[in-house]
């Protein structure tokens, strides 16, 4: 079965950092596509960030030079690190297959706030 656990999220003053985790299990990211998302309140859900089956990235204009988003193949983890935040990347954030998506983990919240 497949299962993506989210997590690294907090709260967090504009212009401050985080790194969120994605874990998966029942499926490898070494061979997949994996990206980003989120969805703030009332909006829908967006991409924000992918990372290709060798490596290949891409961003959202909206994160581009501020998000970073990376692989571990050996942990099976894909993480985005978030640099320079902005109260408009307040949002849940989750992580999935971008080609095949699988069922939708909880997410990590992500607020970005003084």
């Amino acid at each position: 079965q497949v299962q993506l656990v989210e997590s690294g999220g907090g709260l967090v003053q504009p212009g401050g950092s985080l790194r969120l985790s994605c874990a998966a299990s029942g499926i490898s990211f070494r061979i997949n596509t994996v990206g980003w998302y989120r969805q703030a309140p009332g909006k829908q859900r967006e991409r924000v960030a992918h990372i290709t089956n060798i490596g290949t990235t891409d961003y959202a204009d909206s994160v581009k030079g501020r998000f970073t988003i990376s692989r571990d193949t050996a942990k099976n983890t894909v993480y985005l690190q978030m640099n320079s935040l902005k109260p408009d990347d307040t949002a849940v954030y989750y992580c999935n297959l971008l080609f095949t998506p699988t069922s939708w983990g909880q997410g990590t919240q992500v607020t970005v706030s003084s």
